[in-house]
């Protein structure tokens, strides 16, 4: 969905006519209040009454919604390199927040744990190594020595064993 389509979304789903939607969407847009439209605005809006009105109101600002995070949501499994023309047809046809997220869901970005951090650097056969306690022999300091990666931010032994623990 795209922002001109939002009218004539409200316009079938409320069964009313798209002119009508798009004129209660600008007297929104204007800064008018809902009591004021369908009081004060009927020519404009066709005698559409306050309900009315609220409800469109409220689906605009849900389908605005929509539109951003249907924009941001491809944006961002674009920067990933993972959007094909069949993700994003079936992202740009959903009309559901829900359904737009569980679309999104297998390509979000998790936080990364320290764990993670860890891994990215190396130090997992380390972190495992401590857990098995299988070393008897020489220090914790000597066994971390080999991990030593000044490109990865790991300088000394000591850096190496925080980063494994």
């Amino acid at each position: 969905m795209i922002i001109a389509d939002i009218g004539a979304a409200i316009a079938h789903e409320l069964h009313i006519k798209a002119k009508q939607a798009e004129a209660v969407i600008r007297l929104l847009d204007e800064g008018n209040t809902v009591p004021f439209i369908s009081r004060y605005r009927k020519e404009a809006t066709g005698e559409l009454d306050e309900e009315q009105v609220r409800t469109i109101e409220e689906r605009l600002a849900y389908l605005r919604n929509l539109v951003k995070r249907q924009e941001d949501i491809i944006k961002n499994i674009d920067e990933q390199g993972k959007l094909t023309p069949e993700l994003r047809t079936a992202i740009e046809k959903t009309t559901k927040l829900q359904d737009l997220e569980d679309l999104y869901l297998p390509y979000k970005q998790k936080r990364r744990t320290r764990a993670q951090i860890a891994r990215e650097k190396g130090l997992e056969p380390l972190a495992a190594a401590m857990l098995a306690q299988a070393e008897t022999q020489g220090t914790a300091e000597a066994a971390a020595a080999a991990y030593i990666q000044p490109d990865k931010d790991i300088a000394t032994a000591e850096d190496a064993l925080a980063g494994a623990m």
